[in-house]
Parts: structure tokens; sequence; C-alpha cells
């Protein structure tokens, strides 16, 4: 008895503690997926509206619990054997992911509530799965370990995939599914053998460890971990939609509905950011000769692509403004690959000018498609010309939507688009890479045509026949649903108040991210 009382006092206990506060966020956001998922089953279908409503609250409340967090100390699911290591962690970098993806997640679920009502689309289902993926959008940002990071990324794109082909019977819809779900799989299957390879020099799976163990290769095994470091990236790569991985983009937004599109833009490109910071960054400096020059090269082709492609769009073709966004998402997303790139010659807190530019893309263009969605209900056709003269229809409508389009641009008065795209020039300035700050510089000279372009015909007035069609429509025009109007609002006041105080943005861009 006495021996086993010795060898029980010798041996470190593997019971680990849980920090409830810590993973709150992640946790309401699942709960109540799956309690509106179970409500589903009771409610009559005219009372149907109600699980959006509760999805709202859900999402609210989970934002919310992110203030108690602010301090970022906290950090739950440690090894016993070394504290250091550590599952979940809830630092700074993990509060202002969890808010972009929560709050943009709140914002999307505000725009569709009016969108499942009109296109019938089941309630429960949709419901429980834009929470779902929004939970596992929640959990990224907070992982420590590659295996945590793998399941996150799978849990916030499994549920999109079928959000993506919710509209059951639209051909575009269907298609769209398919071609997100198969390359997004390929793209995960491929990280995992990458995982796989890491796993295998390093003999573990926490970032931390990983990181200490890849200092220290043996000369055999050198190739492998190479291997393993750029397969790792791919899927995180894909998600953030990164030429030559971003083919799945125009078709998937013009199929999906504009909520989720609008989602997918914003907090499908959180995830991937959040997941390619945390790998390279944290998990692969040993190898930052590789890739470094890789996402420096992915982001030179990314904004050009992305560019070149939306100069491109049609004003008068269907879908055309969808795909205007779209493309400029790419565009966008080479912006943000830039200090990621820059991290790898310089200081890690590089990523932070990412994390900035992330916070002012999400507001502006999830208030581009909320405008975009408050179109749609009178001009389902989704052109670039069916913006001629909204001014003249709903001036504070075009007002917002021109102040989107010049903060995407970079011009004032949309001094954070500004600001932030400076800090992103800096950090490629700081970090050696020259040129690719001169080839960002160049891409921003060539946005600005597309998005003056839209700006401005926003503010023309129709031309003949057009009208005289165009006051009867302001005529018979219904006023806008609230829900979709609030969303406008939070997104305009938030880009507001950030282009009048720059300095809370670019506090996240200089200060330090990360405890672990």
């Amino acid at each position: 008895m006495t021996a086993l009382t010795v060898l029980a006092a010798e041996t470190p206990s593997l019971v680990q503690s849980v920090d409830w506060l810590a993973i709150a966020p992640v946790v309401i956001t699942a709960v109540v997926g799956l309690a509106v998922l179970v409500a589903d089953l009771f409610v009559a279908e005219r009372h149907k509206p109600v699980l959006g409503w509760i999805s709202v609250a859900g999402l609210a409340a989970a934002t919310a619990t992110l203030l108690p967090l602010r301090a970022g100390d906290r950090a739950t699911f440690c090894l016993t054997a070394d504290p250091e290591a550590c599952s979940y962690v809830a630092d700074h970098f993990t509060v202002v992911v969890q808010f972009l993806v929560l709050a943009g997640a709140l914002l999307t679920a505000l725009l569709s509530v009016t969108a499942v009502r009109d296109t019938r689309m089941p309630a429960g289902e949709y419901w429980f799965l834009l929470l779902s993926s929004a939970a596992g959008a929640a959990l990224l940002p907070a992982s420590r370990d590659l295996a945590t990071l793998i399941v996150a990324l799978e849990v916030a794109s499994l549920p999109a995939f079928a959000l993506v082909g919710m509209r059951r019977g639209d051909r575009l819809s269907s298609e769209a599914a398919l071609k997100f779900f198969l390359s997004s799989v390929t793209a995960t299957a491929v990280s995992l053998m990458g995982v796989s390879f890491v796993y295998a020099v390093t003999g573990s799976l926490h970032l931390t460890q990983v990181a200490d163990r890849l200092e220290d290769v043996p000369g055999q095994l050198d190739t492998l971990a190479m291997a393993g470091v750029a397969l790792t990236l791919v899927g995180f790569a894909f998600k953030t939609a990164a030429v030559p991985f971003h083919f799945w983009v125009p078709d998937t937004y013009v199929g999906a509905p504009l909520p989720i599109a609008g989602y997918l833009s914003v907090i499908g490109k959180a995830v991937g950011f959040t997941g390619l910071i945390l790998v390279t960054v944290i998990a692969f400096p040993a190898y930052s000769q590789i890739w470094g020059p890789a996402i420096a090269v992915l982001a030179a082709l990314t904004m050009t692509l992305g560019n070149a492609a939306a100069v491109r769009q049609s004003a008068d073709r269907p879908n055309s403004a969808v795909r205007l966004l779209a493309w400029s998402s790419v565009g966008q997303a080479g912006y943000l690959l830039v200090p990621i790139a820059a991290a790898a010659y310089s200081e890690r807190d590089q990523i932070g000018s990412t994390l900035a530019y992330a916070l002012m893309y999400a507001a502006v263009n999830l208030g581009a498609f909320a405008v975009a969605a408050l179109v749609a209900r009178t001009k389902p056709l989704h052109r670039i010309s069916d913006y001629r003269g909204l001014y003249a229809e709903r001036p504070l409508a075009a007002l917002s939507l021109a102040f989107f389009l010049l903060c995407l641009a970079g011009l004032p008065p949309g001094i954070i688009g500004l600001f932030a795209k400076v800090t992103v020039f800096q950090s490629a300035v700081d970090a050696g890479l020259g040129w690719l700050a001169v080839l960002m510089a160049v891409n921003v000279v060539i946005a600005l045509y597309y998005y003056l372009r839209w700006t401005a015909l926003l503010f023309r007035g129709p031309e003949g026949a057009e009208g005289a069609e165009g006051a009867e429509g302001a005529e018979a025009r219904t006023k806008a649903p609230w829900p979709v109007a609030a969303a406008i609002v939070a997104t305009a006041i938030t880009a507001v108040v950030l282009s009048g105080a720059p300095q809370l943005v670019l506090r996240v861009a200089s200060g330090s991210l990360f405890t672990q």
C-alpha cells in the first residue's frame, strides 16, 4: 500500500484543467447551434423565423464573452508535463480574430434573417450550419496544436459547403457547392499529409514543441521536414483564395446565397489567414527560408491576378457585381499575405498589420455585401449597371456603398483603408521586400479603376426609358427590411469610426499579439 502511494505521488497527473471562460465564445456558439437544430423539430413552420433570432442572440452573447478575455492571458488544455504546451490559448491574437469572426457571423446572421424567409431555405439546417461554421472559425485562432488546427479548419469549412448549396433546385448553387467541396477536400488532404510529415520529424503536434524540435532536425530528415512545412501550408492557402488556389472563388460566390458569399469573403478568409499565421510564425520559424519566399510570391500573384480579373468585369453581365466583389476579395487577399511574408524576414509581430487590415476589410466588405443584398431585392440579376442612379432611389445605401468602396480603394474619406494599406506597405519595406512593396503600389493604382467606376455609377442619373422605369421602381420600392438596414448601418458606423480614429486599428498592428 505504501509503495502504491509513493508511485502515485511520483506519477504526474494526466488530468487537465479546463478554463471555461477562455473557451466560452466557442462553446456558446456551438451550444446555440445544437439548440437551434433540436428546436427546429418542435417549432411550427410559421414560427421558424424565431430560430434566426435565437441564432442572432447566441452570436451576440458569444461576442460579448470576449470582453473578460481582453487581457489575453488565458490558456487551457495544457500538457501536465509541459505547461507551456497548450492546445487552446486565448491571447490577444485569439481575441482579435475571434471578435472579427463572431462579429462578422453576427452581421451575416442579420442579413440571413430576411434571406432565409424570402427564399424559403430550410431554417433549422441553415442556422445550425452557420453557427457550426462560426464555432469552428472561432476555435481556429485559439488552436495551438496541429490536430486542433485541422479539426477547426474542417468544422469551419464543411458546413460552408452545405450553405453554398442551400438554394435547392438552383443549378448554379449546386455546381458552386460541388466545386467548393471537391477543391477544398483535396487541399485538406494535402495539408494532412504535410502534418503527418511534420509529426514524423518532430514527434509532437503542439506548435511550440514543433518549433523547438525543428530547430535541430537530423540531416536525413531535413527533406521530409521541408516537404511537411510546404504541404501543410496548402490547405490554409486555399482558404485565403491565394493564387493558384483561388479558382473556386467567383463561381462559389455567385452560386451561394448572398449573405453566405459575404461570410466566405470575410470569415472564410479569416480562417485561412489565421491558420497560415499560426503554422508559419509559431510552428515553422526554423523554415522561414522556405515559406517566406513562397508566401511573398503567392502575395504578388494573388493581388495581381485578382485586380486584373476585377478590371475585366462587364457592368451589364448578370452577376457582375458579385463577381467583381469576388475578384476584389482575391486582390485584397494578396495585400493580407504581405505582412505574413514579411514576418519571415523580420519580427513576427509584423503580422499585426495583417490583422489590422483584416479588421478594416471585414467591416467594409460585409457592408458592401449588405448593400448588394438590399439592391438584389428589386434587381436580382446582380449587375453592376443595376446600381446606376442608386443615390436617387436610396441615398443612404448609395452613400454607404460609396464609402465602403473608397475604403477598399484606400481613398479619402475612407481613411481607415488608406492607413491599413500603409501599415501593410510599411511591413514589406521594413522586411526588405522592396519589390513586393512596389508591386503592391501598382496594384493599388489598378484597383482604383474598378472601385471608382462603380462609385461614380451610384451617382449617375438613369438614361432615357430607364428614367421612367426608375421612377416607377422608386414608387413601387418597398421599405428596406430592418435587419438588412441594421447590418448596413452597423458596418457604416464601424467604418466611419475607424476612419475617424485609425489609431484603434494601428494599435493592433503595432501591439504584441502572442503570449506563447
